[in-house]
């Protein structure tokens, strides 16, 4: 008997060690600061469009002055944005929100359309633990939601209270700006664009770690969650943009990609379904992962455009 009850001790002892190291590893995989090559192979984020949009868009910025500006998070992080004022003088800024592993400077695409045809202001951030601003973990638009706030306090001061403000993510920058929707906000937030967002952290990465790895979620997911908020002061259930919407009144526009297979499409309706503001949803045929604009560029400015004049003076 006391012979078993050592080898059951050991097995114990085995498995909790491995769920620890296990942990680590998918804490430095996801949710550490790093260049993440393994996002570059995942088939789940092919696209079957050319990405026209983009390359049309880094020669505009060649020709355009984007502003580098700085503030200083609430944790004392000093966090990069670049901001580009309308060629007419206007009231209105969008602040445009990037996904994981990208930097402000991937979503020219979205500020060319926003300068050129609604002729706003732009101010692109870099999420902090991306591009040039500080921070040393990625926080799945849970602690951006703050740095986010932060921002548009930033632009209220700039360009002072008749500030109409829009916000636009894509991927897990729309995680982010769903997020950040559910704080208490200054009135000249007007509208909410929510491109590819997930439910959550938790849900989203419970997803990939079967896509990923075909491992089912417990207790890997748990206990790299225990790690990340005693590491980077999050979990990974308390970040979610669909608890988050629940809380606000802010008209939310849904964009989603029909074939999305890396934040499935099934949690855009989930999300459109908690919503309780004015709101829209736009499945994009034919669209993956992140290039719903590129798939059908005409009917998504149209869509956008039409659902901001709704909001925006």
């Amino acid at each position: 008997m006391k012979k078993t009850i050592i080898i059951i001790s050991i097995i114990l002892a085995l498995v909790i060690a491995g769920i620890i190291v296990a942990s680590f590893y998918f804490y430095n995989v996801a949710v550490q600061r790093a260049e993440k090559d393994f996002l570059n192979s995942d088939p789940n984020l092919a696209v079957s469009t050319p990405k026209t949009l983009q390359t049309e868009a880094k020669k505009w910025a060649k020709a355009v002055s984007f502003e580098e500006v700085e503030i200083t998070s609430y944790d004392n992080l000093t966090l990069a944005g670049y901001y580009l004022p309308a060629e007419k003088e206007t009231n209105q800024t969008v602040i445009i929100a990037h996904g994981y592993s990208g930097r402000a400077t991937g979503m020219f695409a979205y500020a060319k359309y926003y300068h050129e045809v609604l002729g706003y202001n732009v101010l692109m951030p870099d999420a902090r633990g991306h591009g040039k601003s500080e921070g040393d973990y990625i926080g799945f638009g849970w602690h951006e939601r703050k740095d986010y706030a932060q921002w548009i306090d930033y632009v209220i001061e700039r360009n002072g209270d008749k500030s109409e403000i829009a916000l636009h993510g894509v991927s897990m920058g729309s995680a982010t700006v769903m997020m950040t929707s559910g704080e208490e906000l200054p009135e000249q937030v007007k509208a909410v664009i929510a491109d590819c967002g997930y439910t959550s952290a938790l849900d989203i990465l419970s997803y990939q770690m079967g896509e990923m790895y075909g491992l089912p979620s417990f207790p890997l997911i748990q206990s790299t969650s225990m790690l990340t908020k005693l590491r980077a002061g999050y979990s990974f259930e308390e970040a979610s943009a669909l608890e988050q919407i629940k809380k606000t009144s802010l008209p939310i526009f849904f964009i989603h990609g029909e074939d999305d297979t890396f934040v499935p499409v099934e949690m855009v309706y989930e999300l459109y379904e908690a919503a309780n503001g004015e709101k829209e949803l736009y499945i994009v045929p034919g669209a993956e992962h992140g290039n719903a604009y590129d798939a059908n560029p005409e009917t998504y400015e149209k869509r956008v455009t039409e659902f901001l004049n709704q909001y925006m003076n």
